[in-house]
C-alpha cells in the first residue's frame, strides 16, 4: 500500500519527543472513497531548528521502512500526510521530508497580500516556500489571538486564491458541549467561515472536527460520538451546496488523538483522518498513527 505524505508542523513537549523509538509496520489503510488524510500540527515546537530537523529525520527513517510512498495527490486510496512546522523550520524540514513523497503546510497566514502587519505573513509567503496547506480557524487561534468567522473566511478565500488547500479547524467548547449545542456551533462556523467559497473549490477544502475541550487536555471524544458529529458536517454542507459536495469532503477529526485510539476512529464512516498534535511532535507515535489499521 502506498503512502501520500503532506507535514504539518506546530506543538509539542520535552526533548524524549524529538526522538524516533520502536518499528512501524506496513500501511494497512482501508480503501475509502475519500483519501484518507493524516496531519501533524507541530504548534510552538519544537524549541530549536536541531530538533526539528531531528524530529522530520526520525519520522521519515520510520516510513521509509514502509513498503512505498507516494507524492501528495498521486494516487487514490493511498494515504495523505501533511506536517506543519514553525514558520522558521519550514524551508529545512522540506528538505528533509520532500524526497520521501512529504509536503508542507502553514499553520495560519493573514489574509491581507502584504503591508503593514508586523508580525504577520502573507498567503503568497508560504506559497513561495512550498506550502501546500494552510491550517484556519485552529481553536488556538480562535481563543488566543482572536480569530474571527469574519477573518476566518477572508483567510479560507486567500489561501483558495493562491492555489493551497484550506484545512479549515471547527469545533465546539467545554462550555457548549455542556449545553448541548455540539451541532449548532459546527453549523455556524462551517456556514460562516466557507461563506463565498465556490463548489468547484470546496474540493480543495478540508475540514477538521476539533472538539475544543479534548485539545491537548487527555480528555477524548470518542469514535461514535466524532463520528456522528462528521455526519452531521455533512448535512450542512449538503444544504450549502449538495449531496456531491458533502460526500467528497473529507473530514479529519482532532483531539488528543493518540496510536491507542486511532483505529477506533479510522474504522468510523465518515472520519477521514486525523489532525494531530503532542503525538506527532513523536516520531514513533505519529509514524503509528498514519500506519492505522483498519
Amino acid at each position: 500500500m502506498k503512502l501520500s505524505l503532506a507535514l504539518l508542523a506546530a506543538a509539542a513537549s520535552g526533548a524524549s519527543a524529538f526522538t524516533a523509538t520502536g518499528g512501524s509496520g506496513r500501511v494497512a489503510t482501508q480503501l475509502y472513497d475519500r483519501q484518507p488524510i493524516m496531519a501533524g500540527n507541530w504548534k510552538m515546537n519544537p524549541a530549536t531548528e536541531a530538533d526539528a530537523l531531528n524530529l522530520a529525520n526520525g519520522f521519515c527513517a520510520l516510513l521509509n521502512e514502509m513498503e512505498e510512498t507516494c507524492a501528495v495527490d498521486d494516487h487514490e486510496g493511498c494515504t495523505e500526510v501533511v506536517l506543519f512546522p514553525p514558520f522558521p523550520f519550514i524551508s529545512k524540514v522540506m528538505d528533509i521530508v520532500q524526497p520521501n513523497g512529504i509536503s508542507l503546510g502553514a499553520q495560519q497566514v493573514y489574509y491581507e497580500d502584504k503591508g503593514a502587519f508586523t508580525g504577520s505573513v502573507a498567503a503568497s509567503m508560504v506559497k513561495s516556500v512550498g506550502c501546500e496547506y494552510v491550517l484556519c480557524g485552529h481553536s488556538e487561534r480562535r481563543t488566543l489571538f482572536s480569530d474571527s468567522d469574519v477573518n476566518i473566511n477572508s483567510k479560507v478565500k486567500k489561501v483558495l486564491e493562491f492555489g493551497m488547500k484550506p484545512i479549515l479547524c471547527i469545533g465546539e467548547t467545554q462550555e457548549e458541549y455542556d449545553l448541548g449545542i455540539t451541532q449548532e456551533v459546527c453549523a455556524m462556523q462551517v456556514s460562516k467561515d466557507l461563506a463565498g467559497v465556490s463548489k468547484a473549490d470546496m474540493k480543495n477544502v478540508v475540514i477538521a472536527y476539533e472538539p475544543v475541550w479534548a485539545i491537548g487536555t487527555g480528555l477524548v471524544c470518542d469514535a461514535d460520538s466524532a463520528n456522528e458529529v462528521h455526519k452531521y458536517i455533512r448535512t450542512v454542507l449538503a444544504k450549502m451546496y449538495d449531496d456531491e459536495v458533502a460526500q467528497e469532503m473529507r473530514i479529519q477529526y482532532g483531539g488528543s488523538v493518540t496510536p491507542e485510539s486511532v483505529d477506533g476512529l479510522m474504522a468510523k464512516s465518515d472520519v477521514d483522518g486525523c489532525l494531530v498534535g503532542g503525538a506527532s511532535l513523536f516520531a514513533d507515535k505519529f509514524a503509528r498513527i498514519v500506519n492505522f489499521k483498519s
